[in-house]
């Protein structure tokens, strides 16, 4: 198969920087970049906070198709779905054909949860996880005024912002007690809801939406309580599922995610995964920092170094301007307690060893200034 390119699934940014990186180390090796979209570039974490800043669908493309092509002298194949892996043969079979690969890197993303919810307006229900749903989105927007989020996590959280911020009513409902639940300890969450709720956005904690019935105006939420809340639109942001179907159809290990040891090798030593798709070593990160990691790392062994990926100190951004925050979660698996500290600028949260080691930490508002000097002295993820 050495005549054969190296191929890459996904143009989303794991695929994406697979290939930058490698374009880096190795300027001749041919590269064929397969996508179900259109092959434009886009960054994806800014479709959260594009409506306050009044940015279109259009104008987060930062790299089409043909220029990303031109740029990395790859070839980019748009819209083509691919409906098997032939391991064995090395290729792939797709709606225009066979496409046979020297190697394969898989960065197929995840979907979005879709909650168990009844009523005849569940179904209406918008996720937004490309560019193309995020313009479906906007143009779902117009002529609305109240929104209704389903999840308080990060991405939840930052749409929310960024609707409050662009003038609408916005509601966000979800069963833990507290926003950002995964990220934050129980005073800086207190602080983060405090930031929001003062630009309007209106949080229902503990709260499982049951039923979501359509009415002459819009949607009507019952939750577990029968409390009723009536919106014009309802997103969900509840999370993502590691893509699997392609690679479990093909034989590869997956879990949680496609399994991959920390060269992200899957368990076929010539298909590598990479990005939200991907389970390293136990790890699931579908943040922007652990993903450049892992691009990096696979480029040099796809390069003919064989690299695994390291993980430095990976501070998370959130998109909220009523209250900047930034979290470096603590290394899983460790023990250790938060210390935290308020005022009314800004919160501070740092999680400690019995030792007093500093191992991840929090800062909201005010605190945002000491990020730099605390992302220097936690430790290594892997």
């Amino acid at each position: 198969m050495s005549e054969a390119p190296i191929v890459i699934l996904g143009s989303g940014l794991a695929g994406t920087a697979v290939a930058r990186e490698l374009r880096k180390l190795d300027a001749a090796v041919p590269v064929l970049l397969v996508t179900a979209d259109d092959g434009d570039f886009y960054s994806k974490p800014n479709l959260s906070n594009a409506l306050a800043q009044k940015r279109t669908p259009a104008q987060l493309v930062t790299t089409p198709r043909e220029a990303l092509a031109a740029q990395l002298k790859i070839e980019i194949r748009p819209r083509i779905r691919v409906a098997r892996i032939d391991v064995a043969a090395h290729r792939l079979e797709a709606d225009v054909g066979v496409i046979g690969y020297r190697k394969l890197v898989l960065a197929v993303g995840a979907q979005p949860i879709r909650l168990p919810i009844e009523g005849d307006g569940a179904a209406d229900v918008l996720s937004v996880n490309h560019l193309a749903d995020y313009a479906a989105f906007r143009q779902k927007l117009e002529g609305r005024a109240r929104v209704a989020l389903l999840g308080a996590g990060l991405i939840g959280c930052e749409f929310a912002n960024d609707l409050a911020g662009a003038g609408y009513s916005v509601d966000v409902f979800d069963v833990a007690p507290q926003p950002l639940g995964r990220l934050l300890p129980v005073s800086a969450a207190a602080f983060f809801r405090r930031g929001l709720e003062a630009v309007g956005v209106r949080f229902h904690l503990g709260a499982s939406v049951e039923r979501i019935d359509r009415t002459d105006a819009g949607y009507a939420l019952i939750d577990a309580a029968g409390a009723r809340t009536e919106v014009d639109l309802v997103m969900s942001a509840v999370g993502l599922r590691p893509e699997t179907a392609l690679p479990v159809m093909a034989g590869l290990t997956a879990n949680r995610g496609i399994v991959v040891d920390a060269t992200l090798a899957t368990s076929d030593t010539d298909i590598y995964a990479v990005g939200d798709c991907a389970e390293v070593q136990g790890l699931v990160l579908p943040f922007v920092l652990p993903i450049m990691q892992q691009a990096r790392a696979l480029a040099k062994t796809l390069a003919g170094t064989p690299t695994q990926v390291a993980y430095p100190a990976m501070p998370v951004v959130v998109k909220t301007p009523a209250c900047p925050t930034v979290v470096c979660p603590p290394p899983a698996g460790l023990g250790g307690a938060w210390r935290e500290t308020q005022d009314a600028a800004g919160a501070r949260a740092v999680f400690e060893d019995a030792a007093g080691k500093p191992l991840g930490f929090a800062l909201l508002g005010g605190a945002m200034p000491e990020k730099q000097a605390l992302a220097s002295v936690m430790p290594a993820w892997l």
